[in-house]
Parts: structure tokens; sequence; C-alpha cells
């Protein structure tokens, strides 16, 4: 018979010329790249986005520019790649999402939760900074810059355009005056007021922006990660076209050279600052989109034997070759700036992470003596289009986690239910208020959930399910030993370093310069997603089959019957190698310590 109904094709075999059905998969197989320079783009598109472009500069700025690159280059090399390929491998052994990869050790599920609670919020506050950019995109098309000129209504301003520097006037020189773009970007985008006054209400042409940028996103997730893969394409590759046209403009201006020296001269008594390496720290993990389970999601839907180390590799060193030449870009204009102000310190230039961005850059772009609106245009449009790939591979997160629970949901009704519940979310960030409200979220529902969840995680992959472990998984996909150097990272340098980072940020805490009821909603929000932690160890362990306390304590622990790859007769051939194994290693007596140990080192 020549017509064989799809819905069984994947489970008969041949014998004898007959066809025989072998227990047919009850869920959904799921949905692969098209090819592997599609998910090696899609990845890059989701790294190389607002982490590098709009977090990475002012991190950078906040921290003595040169005596921030050092820490960050070796928090890199020693957490990041090491969490990139860990990430990255796993989720393509199993093909699950940052939720189910946890059938690894069910007990540690909450962590996947509490990862998708972070990432969220991180969606929530993406997209309004993504509305504001594009706003400023269809403003760069203008006759003339529209923050380049002070408004009539605006008291001690000084036009971004002037490029000279004021005269002394009552004994208050230009430095204490605000210059166009600030205040363009203070009164005529945001209409920004304290949070203590309330939110308020949002701009309409912000909502409007922000809805443009909604169905942009939701036209290519649509149709699954194939549409995706298709759009990474262009949002991976042409960014770097205007990247590189921003780079030589920014050496050839003049001044730049100071800053770029500012940026990469490193201040050696700054390394032994805690906060700067706790800042290393978080930079990383949102440089790279690590920790929040996007590149877990991304890398569950390749081929079981594509060769992911290779595309960490790559994508993780691309990822850090672009945080250098953005921070040249931005530290050569903000030097150029200050070059044509007279201005000393480029630190006194710009003091806040949105500032860098909408109010710095577009005041060193009025200063431009030749064509400013094309270099607005080319800014603002790379960075929409980075912004485009960050949400997407966010967006892609969350939606994989409701899809491995409901695997039946079709894919659009995920994408659009998403969409409009995070669009009216969204909406908050337009308001007056809601810069403030963004700096809180960003603090305790991103920041410090993301840096405890990754403790948890690290410990989940390198203790609990083991490192030895993972790099017989590893083997088993990909034919690769695993060097000593990936083993010392995920089992000891990793957790170690995170968790010493994590309890000093806990040690120097400083609430935020916002009415304490929103301290207190962001310890809130904190606890909630710490919280699934134990709720769900607690539910893994109750619903064990197995009688005892002890037992199911321990069974909660260990992988489940369903754990490994998604197809049925590789994930049997892994399990006989995993039972073979365990006959002939199974040394009950070995001491608690040997046996910790022996994850790493076996």
């Amino acid at each position: 018979m020549d017509s064989t109904p799809k819905t069984i094709a994947k489970g008969l075999t041949h014998t004898n010329c007959i066809t025989i059905g072998i227990a047919s998969p009850t869920t959904p197989v799921r949905e692969k790249w098209t090819s592997n320079i599609e998910f090696t783009l899609s990845c890059i598109a989701y790294s190389v986005g607002f982490g590098n472009i709009w977090k990475f500069p002012y991190t950078a700025l906040d921290n003595g520019g040169g005596a921030f690159l050092i820490p960050y280059l070796v928090v890199l090399f020693l957490i990041g790649r090491p969490l990139y390929y860990l990430e990255m491998a796993m989720g393509q052994f199993c093909s699950r999402g940052c939720v189910k990869i946890y059938d690894m050790a069910p007990a540690m599920r909450g962590v996947g939760v509490g990862q998708s609670v972070a990432m969220v919020v991180a969606m929530s506050y993406y997209t309004p900074i993504l509305a504001i950019t594009l706003r400023y995109l269809l403003l760069s098309f203008s006759s003339e810059l529209p923050w380049s000129k002070c408004d009539h209504s605006w008291s001690r301003c000084i036009n971004s355009d002037f490029r000279g520097y004021a005269n002394v006037t009552n004994g208050l020189t230009e430095d204490r005056r605000n210059v166009s773009a600030e205040l363009y970007f203070t009164n005529t985008i945001m209409h920004r007021a304290p949070l203590a006054e309330g939110l308020g209400w949002p701009d309409g042409k912000l909502v409007l922006c922000l809805l443009v940028s909604w169905a942009i996103l939701v036209v290519i997730l649509i149709k699954g990660v194939r549409s995706t893969g298709k759009a990474a394409y262009f949002l991976a590759i042409f960014p770097y076209v205007i990247i590189f046209i921003l780079l030589a403009h920014s050496l050839s201006l003049e001044g730049s050279l100071e800053g770029i020296k500012f940026f990469l001269t490193p201040k050696w008594e700054s390394l032994f600052s805690a906060k700067v390496w706790m800042e290393a720290v978080t930079q990383c993990f949102f440089s790279l989109s690590i920790c929040f389970g996007g590149i877990i999601a991304y890398s569950s839907f390749n081929n079981f034997s594509n060769n992911v180390y290779r595309d960490a590799m790559i994508i993780s060193w691309l990822d850090t070759f672009t945080s250098i030449v953005v921070g040249c870009i931005v530290f050569g204009v903000l030097g150029n700036l200050a070059h044509v102000t007279h201005r000393t310190s480029i630190q006194d230039i710009v003091r806040e992470g949105p500032g860098l961005t909408f109010m710095a850059y577009p005041d060193a772009i009025a200063k431009f003596e030749y064509c400013p609106q094309l270099f607005s245009v080319l800014f603002f449009l790379m960075f929409f289009i980075v912004g485009i790939g960050s949400n997407l591979g966010a967006i892609t997160s969350v939606i994989t986690a409701i899809r491995d629970r409901c695997p039946t949901v079709e894919n659009w009704k995920i994408v659009m239910g998403v969409s409009v519940s995070m669009f009216c979310i969204s909406v908050v960030y337009l308001t007056p208020g809601g810069l403030d409200l963004l700096d809180v979220l960003d603090t305790y529902g991103a920041k410090y959930v993301t840096l405890t969840l990754a403790l948890f995680e690290i410990l989940t992959f390198a203790w609990i399910y083991g490192v030895d472990r993972v790099c017989r998984d590893i083997k088993f996909m990909l034919q690769i030993e695993t060097g000593l150097f990936w083993r010392i990272c995920w089992g000891i340098i990793a957790p170690l370093l995170v968790g010493v980072i994590l309890i000093v940020s806990f040690v120097d805490y400083v609430p935020l310069n916002v009415p304490a009821e929103y301290n207190v909603a962001g310890w809130i929000l904190y606890t909630f997603a710490i919280l699934q932690l134990p709720l769900w160890a607690g539910y893994a362990i109750m619903t064990q089959d197995e009688k005892g306390c002890r037992t199911a304590w321990k069974t909660a622990f260990q992988p489940s019957t369903t754990w490994g790859p998604e197809n049925e007769l590789t994930r049997d051939q892994y399990n006989k190698m995993e039972s073979k194994r365990s006959l002939f290693t199974a040394t009950p007596d070995r001491h608690c310590t040997h046996r910790l140990c022996g994850k790493i080192f076996d």
C-alpha cells in the first residue's frame, strides 16, 4: 500500500514486507527549524539585542568604562559561555522548554516556572522600549530632528544641535542646564512625573507604536519557529550592516578616540569592588540571555544530532564582539559629545539606562554636522530590529512552556493570548511614572530573580542531575568528549561565583529611590517567583507513586521515566545505555562526598 496515514507514519516499521503499527505517539511531534542556519541566526537575533545595545554601554559607563570590561570578560569566560553551552546542549538533548526540561529532576521544576515569571516581567518592559524606539525612528524622518531645538515652554534649556559651550551666566554654567534632547524625551515623549504622584495615563502615540510593535511580533510568531527562522535572516544580519556604518562614523568624530580610550582603559582598583563583579554577572546573563529559558526553548526545536557546541561557541563570541563594538560606537559618540561641549568627564553626560539611548545619543546625533537625520534613522532602525529579535526569543520561551504543558492547543491561539495579555500589561510602562516602575520590576523581578534561579539551575544541572551525566548525554548526542574545563566551570566555578555574588548583592542592597510601597511590591514579586521552588518540589514529592516519604523524596530528584531524547527509538537506546552503566557502577557504600564529586569527575 503506497498511501500511509500521516497520523501513524512515525509509528510504523516493516518486517518481511508487512507494515506493523507500533504505539504512535499521542503527543504531537515537536516542530523543528528548517535548517541549522535558521537556529543559529535566531539565537544571534535573540542574544544580540537589548542586552548589548541598551544595557551594556550604560552598565559599562556606570562602572567606570574599562574597569567594567575586564570583570565582564572574565565572567563571560567562566560563567557565561559555559552556561550558554550547557543550556543549549540540554535543550537540544531532551527537546523540552524551560519548565519541562526539569523532568531531569521533577522536584526542581519550580526553577523553570520562576524563570518563566522573570521572562514575563522582562517581556513586559521590552516591548515598551521597542515602542519608544519606533516613535523615535518615525520622528527621525522629519526635515529637522524635533529634539534638536528647545521648546519655548522649557526653562534653562540648551539646543541639542548647539556645538559650543555656553558662557557662565549669573554663576550658573551650561552643565547645570538641560539639553533639548533630554527635555524632549522627558516632557514630550514620556511626560515623566515622579512615581509618588501615581502612574498617570499613557501617551496615545506611544500606545499606537506599542500596538504596531506587537502586531509585527504576532505576524512573525503566528506560524511558529518556521516563520521565526525565516525572519532571523533579516533580524540577525541587517543590524550588523548598520553597526559597522555607525562604527565608521563614530571613529571619524572629533574626540571619539578619547571616549573609546575611556571605555577600553581599565581602572585596576575597581577590580576589588563587589558591585562591579555583580554588575558583570547580571550583564552577562542579560547580554547572552541565559538563565531566562529562551536559549533552552530555541535549542529544543533542533534536530538531535545538530552540532550545538559549534553554535554555542560562535554565538557567545559574536555576542561579546558585538557588545564591545557597540560600546566603542556609544563611547565614541559620547567622547565627541564631551569634546564639542567642553566637558571633562564622560560620566557626567548621562546617568540612567533609558537616558543613554533616548537622551544622550539623540543629543549627540543632533550635533552631527552632516545628515543627522540619516544617522538617527540608522541608529533607531538598528535598535528596533535587535529589539524585535530579543522580544521574539522572550515570547518564544513563554509560548514553549505553555505548549509543553498543553501540546494540543494550536500555536496561534497561544500567540494571540500571550500577545493580547502582554500588550495590556505593557501599556503601564508608557505612563508618566512608567520608567520608574520599569526600574523596580527590572531590579526585583528580573535581576534578583534571575540571579537566584541561576544558582538553582546550575545546582540542578551540575549536582542533582550531575555534570558527569550531562557529559554522557552530550557524548551520546554529539559524539564529543567534554573537557575538564567545562566540568570545572559547571560544577565548581559557576555555582561558587554566582552564589557569592548573590549573597553580596543582598548584603549591599539599597532600596530604590521610589515610594516605599513599590519596593515592597518588588519584594513580593521576588518572593512569588522564588516560592515556586518549594511549592513545585512539594508537589513533585507528593505525586510520586513510591511509598514512603524518604523514597518519594529521593525519586522526585531523579529523572522521570519519560526523560531523554524525544524520539522513542533513540530514547530506548539511551535508557539501555544508562541501565547498563548503572549495573557496572553501582557503589551504594560510597561516602556522600565521593558520590557528589563523582557527579563531576567520574
